[in-house]
């Protein structure tokens, strides 16, 4: 769950707030949903499922926001040490990350044979070096969800620099800032559809080339996301947790995300992958940050058990899918009639188990281990 520690008091922690946990649930299962399932299956939630590809937006914003939320307090006392922060995270990220690899080996013997020599090599080097989304060709490579892991890696890599950034401390200024860098996420997407650098007059989903490729998977594109939720922590600290105003947000953040997922085939493909819905996110995020109805149904305690294992799931889950199919272990169990959702079934047990047996205990070692 989201913790914050408290600059002025060391060892106290503010109020944990399980909802966000559990709203990652959500995303994390829509991400799974997107990539393996009919969408039609989900009724009135269809364009949100068709629409997935949209929860790795809301991820990498979040981000900014739970780091601000963990670390601004102490990085404003001068008391944010770059070199623990980086181990803190790295003990978090890698381990996952690197289970994930070894469990994907057998998708190298696919890539060896779709890439030229000079790619695969290039690519065995940069993926466990979290380097791999830097070249956009290799983006997906081995790991297809694995991209967003060496954004993240690049997030944490400057957040000590940018956390010191001096913000606005008044509402209008900061409500200004936010809308500058939602207008700044947009540029590039803007630009992509003005130039048409892939030759494709109407991208979508299926559209592959250098540059939406580029648009879609390396880091700078989303370096707007990252900072408008670190300002949207800043906006976060300015209100009350029991505020009727925070339920406001939530219904208008929730009903516009749902309103533009529903019309998504009819918006802009480069705009919806990234930065447009950006202020959407921010109003659902701040609504969930409270105490109210929305909060409470989405900190229910087993959403907010399956958000705190998210990030195992979304890095587990391409790969660990295909495990699961290819070795038609399902057919032999006689288990085939009850799938997919005995598939989502084990990919969620999955991810709670590596979260606890691997994530959690080489997180504790790595810190020991790296402690001065």
């Amino acid at each position: 769950m989201v913790t914050i520690p408290s600059a002025a008091v060391p060892r106290t922690k503010k109020e944990t707030l399980p909802a966000l946990t559990g709203l990652r649930c959500f995303a994390a299962l829509n991400i799974v949903f997107f990539h393996f399932s009919n969408p039609k299956w989900f009724g009135p939630f269809a364009p949100i499922v068709d629409n997935g590809y949209t929860s790795v937006s809301f991820f990498l914003l979040m981000s900014g926001y739970i780091l601000a939320y963990n670390y601004a307090d102490r990085a404003a006392a001068g008391r944010l040490k770059t070199r623990d922060f980086w181990i803190a995270r790295l003990s978090r990220l890698y381990p996952v990350y690197l289970l994930a690899l070894l469990l994907s080996l057998g998708m190298l013997m696919s890539e060896w044979h779709a890439r030229s020599h000079g790619q695969f090599a290039l690519g065995v080097i940069l993926t466990p070096l979290l380097l791999q989304a830097w070249n956009p060709f290799l983006s997906t490579f081995w790991n297809t969800p694995a991209w967003t892991m060496c954004t993240e890696a690049f997030f944490y890599l400057i957040f000590p620099l940018v956390i010191l950034w001096k913000r606005p401390k008044r509402l209008w200024p900061l409500l200004g800032l936010l809308l500058g860098l939602w207008l700044l996420g947009m540029v590039l997407p803007c630009l992509y559809m003005w130039f048409h650098p892939d030759g494709d007059l109407h991208p979508g989903r299926y559209t592959d080339g250098f540059w939406i490729r580029a648009l879609k998977f390396s880091p700078p594109p989303h370096v707007p996301a990252f900072l408008f939720g670190i300002a949207l922590a800043d906006l976060d600290g300015m209100i009350s947790r029991e505020s009727w105003r925070r339920l406001l947000f939530g219904l208008l953040g929730m009903g516009g995300l749902y309103l533009i997922l529903y019309n998504g085939d009819r918006m802009p493909y480069p705009l919806m992958h990234d930065g447009l819905l950006m202020p959407l996110f921010g109003l659902a995020i701040l609504g969930l940050a409270g105490h109210n109805l929305i909060a409470r149904f989405f900190g229910f305690p087993l959403f907010a058990a399956i958000g705190g294992a998210s990030y195992c799931l979304y890095l587990l889950h391409f790969n660990l899918w295909n495990l699961i199919h290819d070795s038609h272990v399902l057919d032999r169990l006689h288990l085939v009639q009850f799938d997919p959702w005995i598939s989502y079934f084990l990919l969620v047990a999955a991810a709670m188990l590596v979260m606890v047996y691997v994530e959690r205990p080489c997180q504790r070692w790595i810190r020991g281990w790296m402690k001065p």
